[in-house]
């Protein structure tokens, strides 16, 4: 048996874009090694549950992944993620943005997983359809796609090949860039925030997900996927401004329509951002 017979997947994914990438990375680990047989997946979804303390020992290669929110990691991940120790797994650390810019995330993420005792040997950055993304206002919508799938699992091949090298040097996660956006898009987006923060100081606005009383059907669809019990069973077309983290899983995930979130952030992410971004990777 190979000193690695287990890759552990370990995400965070409201609306499942994480976890596809992380899934298809997993799969390119699985590529037939020098000798011996392929090892096991292991997923640990940390979406709906906060895990109690876990350690995952050093013959196990793991898969860290997770969503970027406003250019760093979402908070509710790395609450859960506190929860994870290693003594030394070789990690794949990963975030998945939606087509603006990841900014920190990965670089805070390889700084999590190393103080946990995770050894950060790769590092990577996939576009997912954003949260915000509508039929209206599309930001990245359909993300990860067969392209972007196949190029996760290209780049979980190339982290095989470097381990049966026997080479499990850390990666330094900050190295790891943004593709650019064009000058006038990224200058009317920080024009917009700047408005758009000025106007909250004066007139502030908590925007949530809504719920349409005269399309739900209180299946309960909706309470069942939010990662953060925002919703309650029998009450779902209200939301807890609390709870929210505004991951828009009830939106995507309702059956029949009945969830909308309006934000004015939508409409300039799509105007601003409909370039497509490629992944980036570092080995």
């Amino acid at each position: 048996m190979r000193a690695y017979d287990l890759i552990h997947t370990v995400y965070f994914s409201p609306t499942g874009t994480t976890r596809k990438v992380a899934e298809a990375i997993a799969q390119g680990l699985m590529a037939p090694p020098l000798e011996g047989s392929s090892p096991t997946i292991l997923d640990l979804d940390l979406t709906h549950k906060e895990p109690s303390s876990l350690h995952i020992d050093d013959k196990t290669l793991t898969i860290l992944a997770v969503p970027v929110y406003g250019g760093h990691v979402a908070p509710t991940a790395v609450h859960r993620l506190k929860e994870i120790y290693s003594g030394g797994s070789p990690t794949v650390v990963v975030a998945v943005y939606g087509n603006r810019a990841f900014e920190h995330a990965v670089a805070e993420l390889a700084q999590l997983a190393s103080e946990h005792g995770f050894r950060p040997i790769a590092a990577a950055a996939f576009v997912g359809e954003h949260s915000y993304s509508t039929e209206a206002e599309p930001i990245a919508a359909g993300r990860p796609d067969e392209k972007d799938l196949d190029a996760a699992e290209a780049f979980g091949r190339a982290v095989r090949r470097k381990i049966d090298c026997n080479d499990l040097t850390p990666v330094d996660a900050t190295l790891l860039k943004d593709r650019p956006t064009p000058l006038l898009p990224l200058l009317r987006f920080i024009r917009f925030v700047v408005r758009y923060r000025r106007q909250q100081k004066r007139h502030p606005v908590a925007y949530l997900p809504e719920g349409d009383a005269g399309r739900c059907t209180q299946c309960g669809r909706c309470a069942a996927l939010c990662p953060v019990g925002a919703i309650a069973r029998g009450d779902e077309t209200h939301t807890d401004p609390t709870r929210c983290i505004r991951c828009c899983a009830c939106v995507k995930g309702c059956p029949v329509g009945a969830r909308t979130f309006h934000t004015p952030f939508a409409k300039a992410l799509s105007r601003n951002f409909a370039r497509r971004k490629e992944p980036v990777t570092l080995l």
